[in-house]
């Protein structure tokens, strides 16, 4: 543990009396000032529950490409289902992995704003009926750890414990199951390229032994290897702006396994509702004193209200769902 380049956090240290949870509460705070990222144990997530995932992530991978493509995200103008290796793109690069993206399951919403065309149902893989039980366990697990890192960080940052319960809404929350493949090509190769995530909170999970993430420190590519029994957590660009960049959303990536090798990582995004806009933390003044401005980036604006966030990252991200069912956002942001 001592050479791990990311502070480790222990979630448990909120049962242990009102002083130690001050102490995590401060050091929360000091690692999301300072890194924007950390290891998080003591989540009460169980290792049945994270074996049973990451069987169904293997199992899913493991059916053939006709069952997969089955449910490719093409076919859904919400950005739901199957990407297949290179379907992605960041930062214009193509990221070298296959993946599922999972949502709310909702009814889609005609009209109004043009992130609603975000909402609507899922596509689950009819040769792996047992797919959509574990990942609703699954999202109810990481949403209750969710809900209480958020209102230990409201309480670290001045605020009231309920401050994030009350401006959240009903969350859009996003999980995605990711397989890496391994490449042959010279190192370092895009998994995925170099991005901020665009919502509040993240928790990722990263299949034991399993390298490749990568988090900008100092202006310099550090690992960050997956540590047995934590969670990798980092914050996005809402809740930078939120704080006026005393929190600061950090630039991470992700390198190709050399093959033969492969890697699973499944990353569970907790986010506000598509209409909701957090307003500005009121910062302690020794906070405030320390907040650095939102970052200023004209290729990647930071929208206060998150359905413009996410609509953003979905346009960007698969420009081939967006030709298909959006070409009138295309045209608007051509």
């Amino acid at each position: 543990m001592a050479d791990l380049t990311l502070p480790v956090l222990d979630l448990s240290r909120l049962d242990r009396g009102a002083h130690e949870a001050d102490r995590f509460r401060a050091d929360l705070r000091a690692a999301t000032h300072d890194v924007g990222f950390f290891y998080l144990t003591g989540t009460g997530v169980s290792e049945d529950l994270e074996q049973r995932m990451h069987r169904a992530a293997r199992d899913f991978f493991a059916l053939p490409l006709a069952d997969k493509l089955a449910i490719e995200n093409v076919n859904s103008p919400h950005f739901r289902g199957y990407t297949r290796i290179g379907g992605e793109r960041t930062q214009g690069e193509v990221d070298w992995r296959e993946q599922i993206d999972i949502g709310p399951e909702r009814e889609p919403v005609a009209g109004g704003p043009a992130f609603n065309r975000l909402i609507g149902p899922n596509q689950w893989p009819a040769a792996q009926p047992g797919l959509r039980d574990v990942v609703a366990e699954w999202h109810a697990t990481l949403s209750a750890v969710s809900r209480r890192l958020l209102r230990a960080w409201a309480q670290a940052l001045g605020e009231t414990e309920s401050y994030f319960d009350d401006h959240f809404g009903e969350p859009s929350t996003l999980i995605k199951i990711v397989r890496y493949p391994g490449t042959d090509q010279p190192l370092p190769q895009q998994g995925v390229g170099a991005h901020k995530d665009s919502g509040v909170l993240t928790l990722l999970w990263v299949e034991p032994g399993k390298g490749g993430l990568q988090v900008r420190r100092d202006g310099q590519w550090v690992d960050a290897p997956p540590v047995p029994g934590a969670f990798v957590v980092n914050i996005g660009e809402l809740l930078e702006y939120a704080t006026g960049g005393y929190l600061r959303a950090t630039d991470h990536r992700v390198v190709s396994p050399v093959a033969p090798d492969d890697r699973i990582s499944i990353p569970f995004f907790f986010n506000p509702a598509l209409d909701a806009k957090l307003p500005l933390i009121d910062l302690p003044a020794e906070l405030a004193a320390q907040a650095r401005g939102v970052t200023e980036d004209p290729s990647n604006p930071i929208h206060s209200l998150y359905g413009e966030n996410a609509l953003k990252s979905r346009l960007r991200a698969h420009p081939d769902v967006a030709a298909i069912h959006h070409p009138d956002l295309v045209a608007a942001r051509a």
